[in-house]
């Protein structure tokens, strides 16, 4: 089996900008559905709906080599990241886990929170 990413929006011409501009994804089709992307070889298919209650914790993330680096490319393309004020979070809103991994979050235009991950060596 492969796993295929879900989200949903209800602003697809925003959300198609920002999964391929933002995020750099390649747009895969365009329907009267959803909005498939791949996402570094994984279908990301944001669903179109007519309302949507984004979580209030992580819809996706992605395993990252360099999160400062990553959050910074994505910074550079309009992403904001999210500050949190009950975490320790450096000046990039990087936060790092009692396990050693770095963490750092961001909305995509529905907000829906998307996160980025750094797994220690």
């Amino acid at each position: 089996m492969t796993p295929i990413l879900f989200t949903a929006t209800t602003q697809p011409d925003k959300a198609r900008q920002f999964y391929t501009e933002v995020m750099g994804f390649t747009l895969i089709d365009d329907s009267p559905f959803s909005l498939e992307f791949d996402a570094a070889g994984t279908m990301l298919r944001v669903q179109k709906v007519q309302e949507l209650h984004p979580h209030p914790f992580t819809a996706i993330g992605w395993k990252v080599d360099d999160i400062a680096a990553e959050r910074d490319r994505l910074a550079s393309r309009g992403a904001t990241s999210l500050s949190f004020e009950f975490m320790e979070q450096d000046e990039r809103d990087i936060w790092k886990a009692p396990d050693g991994a770095k963490v750092c979050w961001f909305k995509d235009p529905d907000g829906n929170t998307l996160s980025l991950t750094e797994w220690p060596a």
